[in-house]
């Protein structure tokens, strides 16, 4: 039987700190916090969960859940992250690809994925040096007909019972979700950043009423926090993951310089 040993939510980009230093230093120490935090995890595996972002499905390919099985993945080295190779997880992506299929999941399974700056710049900061295997799992939030919070939420209550009930005693995997917080990407409205939805989706994830935010529809997420903002839904996969599950608020900035809301959060396992 193994275990989700914990769960973070973290914004997925950081640009060129030019007239904001401070404050983009002020993020970068927060997403070394980051990295200690998952270090202190202890995880033999990373389920890393968020959007592609029209480089891997297109329009012309609509995929909404898709998770990456292969031994290896090499990152795009778009966005300003450098392009690396992280070892990835056959067994565990395909046994779980199976499972939720049993639970009602059709995860599109991919062998030849090119993950852009949402994972990559992710896992640069949580696993430098590439240590940690990491299974991909894309809920593709640009899709014109996205995944809904609920069905998010509910994954990752798929994902807690395979880990439960299928995978070897003692192992134990952190899942990230990764993307948001509140922008809005070329449309009307670009420049603006939904304080109030960033600061009151983060106060209820770590005070354990994730369930409640997955109550939303996507088009009401949208609507509050952008079609950027949409990305919070592979938190609440996160989330589901370890349901009902309190945490901390290990940060939160608006950025307007990057025309974002910046956050993370750590929600804790049960000792």
């Amino acid at each position: 039987m193994g275990k989700i040993v914990g769960a973070l939510g973290m914004s997925h980009i950081m640009f060129p700190p030019n007239g904001m230093e401070a404050q983009a230093e002020r993020i970068l120490q927060h997403m070394l916090d980051l990295r200690r935090r998952l270090a202190a995890m202890k995880p033999d595996l990373i389920v890393l969960a968020g959007s592609d972002h029209l480089n891997n499905f297109t329009l012309a390919m609509q995929v909404t859940l898709a998770i990456g099985v292969a031994d290896s993945f090499t990152t795009m080295g778009d966005g300003g992250v450098p392009q690396s190779t992280f070892p990835a997880h056959r067994p565990f992506a395909e046994g779980f690809a199976r499972f939720a299929a049993r639970a009602g999941f059709e995860l599109v399974q991919a062998e030849e994925l090119r993950p852009d700056h949402g994972m990559a710049f992710p896992k640069l900061v949580l696993d430098p040096f590439n240590a940690i295997p990491t299974v991909p799992l894309y809920i593709n939030a640009a899709m014109p007909v996205p995944p809904t919070p609920a069905r998010c939420y509910a994954l990752g209550e798929a994902l807690s019972a395979f880990v439960e009930q299928e995978r070897p005693a003692g192992e134990r995997v952190a899942v990230v979700g990764t993307g948001g917080l509140s922008h809005w990407l070329r449309m009307p409205g670009e420049g603006r950043i939904a304080e109030a939805f960033d600061t009151a989706f983060i106060d209820r994830l770590v005070e354990g009423r994730a369930a409640e935010l997955a109550r939303m529809s996507g088009e009401e997420i949208a609507a509050e926090a952008g079609n950027g903002g949409l990305e919070v839904i592979a938190w609440l996969f996160a989330a589901g993951a370890l349901p009902n599950a309190t945490g901390e608020r290990i940060f939160y900035e608006a950025v307007p310089a990057w025309i974002t809301g910046m956050g993370a959060v750590e929600l804790f396992a049960e000792a």
